[in-house]
């Protein structure tokens, strides 16, 4: 079967934190010949992982390039390589998605009156802009 994976459902087989569920997501995950994952579903499992669970960046790193690895499935390779880039230069792996989709789309340059955002982005050789 090929599946859009929700959110929830990677976030219930990486966090285990419902026996039951963990189970059937893993089923699904391991039976899936394509596991098609969004972007918004990336940054919202982020997300969670930092925010929710306190996972340390590195985890959460670590989980989302498995999942890159993964033979099964198909997500925006280049977009997820720009999230994992800032997230493990201690940004916002969203923030990322964004400054890529957004040059990918036409846009020349990140603006934001996140200064961290700003700062990292164009650490990395990025045309970022801080409002004021």
């Amino acid at each position: 079967m090929k599946i859009t994976a929700d959110t929830n459902v990677l976030a219930r087989a990486i966090l285990q934190d419902d026996a039951a569920q963990c189970q059937t997501a893993r089923d699904l995950l391991r039976s899936a010949t394509l596991i098609a994952v969004s972007l918004p579903t990336l940054c919202e499992l982020v997300w969670i992982l930092r925010q929710g669970a306190r996972l340390p960046k590195e985890d959460v790193a670590r989980s989302i390039r498995a999942l890159l690895d993964a033979g099964n499935v198909a997500m925006n390779r280049p977009a997820v390589e720009a999230g994992l880039t800032l997230l493990e230069a201690g940004g916002d792996f969203a923030d990322a998605i964004i400054a890529h989709e957004g040059k990918w789309l036409g846009g020349e340059t990140f603006v934001s009156f996140d200064k961290k955002a700003v700062a990292l982005l164009a650490k990395q050789g990025e045309v970022a802009q801080l409002l004021v």
